[in-house]
């Protein structure tokens, strides 16, 4: 006895609409048995689609039993039936359903994919039932360069690629004329004799008198049966084995499935890829620019010293004035012995004016201790400093900076001339190093250093100091030091009519505000990033609803909801991490033209790898809710959407 290879015992089928049940299939009875050719016969809305879904596990049946094989479907998951569909079930449909954007070889090839075959067995697979099916010349054609019979070909070669054991043909030459449609009848009837077995819908009686046994339905029910023929034949094609996918195989058709839907759908992928790139462009040169302002800042405070601590007159609680007469040389000559003081020195300033020949010009006058090159790290381009001795002798030396030097005696050599400091006479002995604009913007190389001593007598008239300075042997003991200088001027002064400036803090304070505007360009930047995510989400959900009918294909063909829940949230990351890499490389593109007009910009690893690494997540993300959206879709429906 040869056993039915589909059974169906009181099969019914409902649909919900509201709360109106609608029965489109009612009691079905019906063997089928291996090597048939059978045709269902009915008009429009007598539920013979509602049947062939269900025959070809697209569909569960609402009630009653479905045995395939003797095994009933109902126990099978949406991946098991699917792994039916993959194995035993071949589909021809009216309309053809073909990818467009891929070859008709990629088209036959796809089923054998999610079946586990590699890329060149599956291709010459194809390859070789094209030609048995006489496209040997149209491997490499698209669809739109098909004709509507050369598409049902493909479209029959694809059913055949996993072996093909039952094809459905749902109105396969409906949208054939009658030359074409004769050609896949007699394909079919081939096929049938080769072992398959064929089940053929169709409304039109001529094309179901083809087949050997016809069954007309109506009104969900079946009204006429031609009877089974149970004669046994033995499929000739040889069906190749299949496997089980392994999850980088998966990953590898995945990737190669995005890039080919990427590429045929060129604008689209670009207009998804602008908001990435302007997202991680955007937070690689913010963060460079503002990384490069926070190092500027640094480096010009820690050029003055950062292991310094300047004393200057008047309490923490009083507005500061440079003409409080609180600090005295005497302080400072008290502050050296301390430990961990290195060096210590005072200084007097103002703006007073210079005359070299017929040249005047105003400019600082820094009158300090013969230690401060010492101490402020800042070194001699000509000349010399002057010693203890110019201190101790009160001589009328003078060291310029570069930029009161240009000025006064333009391209003349400083070292040996004598000029006018608040009409008195002063021998320049030294030119200091460039040492550029401080913190406040201030040009520290426009003044002219002098002898504490000879400026406190002769230019200023006064012993009381602007500030004092000193260095501190050991950065750690900073805090120490400075609370030491603090007891011991109190001792001193009676009252605390002092500030000492730590640098070090000073330091840390601006770096702290520095990384806050560097988070708040980066936060700025972030969000550009997440608009472009939101971007990719709502291209996706595009995508999806475009490709519906493209993803009911791949199912029927055997596709679990994790391939194309793979494939869509592949291309979304394909797109993300592309995104991100041309972000990374227009961001510091433009960082450096940036850097070329005069604006500090540092360049690091970690905003590269930050931006891209959000880029990446962002497509993860974002992507994942219409890759899930997709992969829930029902085959039915979706084979069914415009």
């Amino acid at each position: 006895m040869i056993k039915p290879l589909i059974k169906l015992n009181g099969v019914t089928k409902s649909f919900q609409t509201g709360e109106l049940a609608v029965q489109v299939l009612k009691h079905i009875n019906l063997e089928i048995y291996p090597g048939e050719f059978v045709a269902i016969m009915g008009q429009s809305g007598s539920g013979k689609s509602t049947l062939m879904n269900i025959l070809g596990c697209l569909d569960k049946p609402t009630s009653g039993d479905y045995l395939f094989d003797g095994n009933n479907i109902a126990n099978f998951d949406a991946d098991g039936l699917a792994q039916l569909r993959r194995q035993d079930f071949g589909f021809v449909f009216q309309n053809y359903n073909l990818l467009h954007g891929v070859s008709a070889c990629e088209n036959v090839a796809m089923p054998a994919a999610y079946a586990g075959l590699g890329t060149q067995l599956r291709n010459t697979r194809a390859a070789q039932l094209l030609t048995l099916l006489g496209l040997e010349s149209r491997l490499g054609h698209h669809p739109n360069q098909l004709s509507g019979g050369q598409q049902q070909r493909v479209s029959i070669a694809r059913a055949l690629i996993n072996g093909g054991k039952i094809i459905l043909a749902d109105e396969p030459t409906g949208a054939l004329d009658s030359a074409s449609g004769a050609e896949v009848i007699k394909l079919l009837k081939d096929l049938s004799a080769q072992g398959h077995t064929i089940i053929l819908i169709t409304h039109d009686a001529e094309v179901a008198k083809n087949a050997e046994r016809l069954i007309e339905i109506r009104d969900g029910e079946i009204i006429r049966d031609s009877g089974a023929h149970t004669q046994s034949r033995a499929l000739l094609l040889e069906k190749p084995e299949h496997l089980e996918p392994r999850l980088g195989y998966e990953l590898l058709e995945a990737i190669r499935t995005a890039l080919r839907s990427m590429r045929s759908n060129i604008g689209r992928t670009a207009l998804t890829l602008l908001g990435i790139v302007i997202g991680v462009s955007s937070v690689i040169a913010m963060l460079a620019i503002g990384d490069g302002a926070k190092k500027t800042v640094v480096e010009s405070i820690s050029a003055m010293g950062s292991n310094l601590l300047i004393v200057r007159p008047g309490g923490p609680n009083q507005r500061f004035r440079w003409d409080l007469f609180t600090l005295v040389p005497e302080d400072v000559d008290a502050i050296l012995p301390l430990p961990h003081v290195a060096v210590a020195y005072p200084e007097i300033s103002g703006s007073y004016t210079l005359r070299y020949g017929n040249v005047d010009i105003s400019t600082d006058v820094n009158a300090t201790g013969n230690k401060m090159p010492v101490a402020r790290k800042w070194a001699i381009a000509k000349g010399t400093f002057f010693d203890a001795q110019d201190e101790a002798a009160f001589s009328t030396v003078a060291v310029m900076g570069q930029t009161a030097a240009l000025k006064l005696l333009g391209t003349e050599e400083p070292v040996g001339k004598f000029i006018m400091i608040n009409r008195v006479l002063f021998q320049v002995i030294g030119v200091m190093a460039e040492k550029g604009a401080d913190p406040s913007g201030n040009d520290q190389d426009d003044k002219v250093l002098i002898p504490i001593t000879t400026g406190s007598l002769r230019i200023f008239g006064r012993r009381f100091l602007r500030n004092i300075t000193i260095s501190v042997d050991d950065e750690n003991a900073m805090t120490e030091v400075q609370e030491r200088i603090r007891e011991l001027l109190l001792a001193r002064h009676k009252t605390e009519d002092f500030t000492i400036r730590n640098m070090a803090s000073l330091i840390d304070t601006l770096a702290s505000t520095q990384n806050t505007l560097t988070i708040l360009l980066g936060s700025i930047a972030a969000i550009s990033l997440l608009v472009g995510g939101i971007g990719v989400m709502n291209i996706m959900l595009v995508s999806v609803t475009e490709r519906t009918r493209e993803i009911g294909v791949r199912m029927a063909t055997g596709a679990r909801h994790r391939n194309i829940l793979q494939q869509f949230l592949t291309e979304a990351l394909l797109v993300s991490s592309l995104g991100g890499a041309l972000g990374v490389v227009l961001g510091l593109v433009s960082a450096a033209v940036i850097e070329h007009f005069g604006t500090p910009v540092d360049y690091s690893l970690m905003p590269v790898v930050l931006a891209f690494s959000c880029a990446f997540f962002t497509g993860l993300i974002f992507g994942y809710l219409p890759a899930r959206k997709a992969a829930r879709l029902n085959p039915v429906t979706a084979l069914a959407s415009e």
